[in-house]
């Protein structure tokens, strides 16, 4: 029994530095915003490698930008800055957990008329 309990204690760490999950974003998933700079904010589960993480804005075009990450922040913490005209609007995220794992995700948001 005492095995079981050393090998849970250990493996715990591992189990919590599992891999980025979005818990969070501004615009929230379908949100829609006003025409303009719209600030984009995602919050992960873990920490992040902010370096080599991605967002990609696929436009109502279907047309794709990269959009660059602000350098500094929490260690959990995306957030970026993007002006927007009306439209249906993809914010595509990858993200390198501390872990060593990516994970990627899709936020769909609307932009209304100002």
């Amino acid at each position: 029994m005492w095995l079981l309990t050393l090998a849970t204690v250990v493996c715990l760490p591992v189990l919590a530095e599992a891999h980025a999950i979005l818990e969070e974003s501004q615009p929230p998933l379908g949100g829609t915003v006003k025409a303009g700079a719209v600030d984009l904010h995602l919050r992960f589960n873990s920490r992040i490698d902010r370096g080599r993480s991605r967002l990609t804005l696929i436009r109502p075009d279907h047309t794709r930008d990269t959009v660059s990450i602000a350098p500094d922040g929490p260690p959990d913490i995306i957030d970026a800055h993007v002006n927007l005209t009306p439209g249906a609007y993809v914010v595509r995220w990858q993200v390198l957990a501390v872990d060593g794992h990516i994970t990627r995700g899709d936020v769909p948001i609307i932009v209304a008329a100002p």
